[in-house]
């Protein structure tokens, strides 16, 4: 953790911004939500809270998984 006085200038801010643009890319690379802050030190809900635009992202993926495996359930007639 930085100390007040070193957060404050550039370069915590610098820190702060490579962290985040890690933590993000680590998401975006399908990095489990619940990895992510075990490794970052944050908890699962802050994570989420601040970076769900990356988990949301990987819907399409995620889906195209789903399907090949044969995973992804029928959606109900519409009817």
């Amino acid at each position: 953790m930085l100390a007040p006085h070193v957060f404050d200038s550039p370069t915590g801010k610098r820190v702060y911004d490579i962290r985040h643009t890690r933590l993000t890319k680590w998401l975006n690379d399908g990095i489990p939500p619940a990895q992510v802050p075990e490794w970052a030190g944050n908890s699962v809900p802050l994570l989420l809270a601040t970076y769900a635009r990356c988990v949301d992202r990987q819907l399409p993926d995620l889906k195209k998984r789903l399907e090949a495996a044969g995973d992804l359930p029928e959606p109900p007639d519409a009817g």
